[in-house]
């Protein structure tokens, strides 16, 4: 290797490895921003089976016509409940959507819930209903005054009109609520390691 591209080389692990400690310190950041509290975690559900929506016939109310969690994600989601009580994060509300899988990840990892159809999946729904469901979320999120943070349970889709980001499952987004109820964005977290 000529020397050119020995330095070359050198700086971009340089780099990656600035880039890699700089997330650790961003993650750690907002860790701590949410032991503050004060904040809506917007929290997809953990790993499912594979496979987009649901299958053709499925029914809120049965679990067995649904896409659910996997058992990596049952591993997931107590992990994400583990992750928060080991860093003392304190949680206030938590709604989940009623599918069977966010429920599932709320149950796994914070062991209490209010099923809540404003974070039912919105694939597939009417602008209409979409509306008025994003409208819903963010008078809870303008108006929300109690202890600890607001924690949402929900889909991708959900997500995405809330916040403009796209996360993995078991992956969440945390915000702080602007006077209107649109979110502002502070930063994302992954999925808690299983310690």
């Amino acid at each position: 290797m000529s020397i050119g591209l020995r330095r070359v080389a050198i700086g971009l692990l340089a780099a990656s490895a600035f880039q890699g400690s700089s997330a650790l310190a961003d993650e750690a950041g907002l860790w701590n921003r949410l032991a503050a509290g004060g904040h809506v975690v917007l929290l997809r559900h953990a790993q499912t089976t594979p496979g987009v929506g649901d299958p053709p016939g499925f029914r809120l109310g049965d679990c067995k016509t649904q896409r659910n969690l996997s058992p990596e994600g049952r591993a997931d989601a107590k992990a994400i409940g583990a992750a928060f009580e080991r860093r003392k994060v304190p949680v206030g509300r938590v709604l989940t959507s009623r599918y069977c899988r966010c429920r599932d990840t709320v149950e796994l990892a914070f062991g209490r819930a209010e099923p809540a159809e404003m974070v039912d999946s919105n694939w597939r729904q009417d602008d209409a209903t979409i509306a008025r469901k994003l409208a819903a979320v963010r008078t809870l999120a303008a108006t929300y005054r109690e202890p600890g943070n607001l924690v949402l349970v929900t889909h991708d889709v959900n997500i995405r009109a809330l916040s403009g980001r796209s996360v993995s499952q078991g992956e969440m987004v945390v915000a702080q609520a602007r006077p209107d109820g649109t979110l502002e964005v502070v930063g994302t977290l992954d999925v808690p390691e299983n310690q």
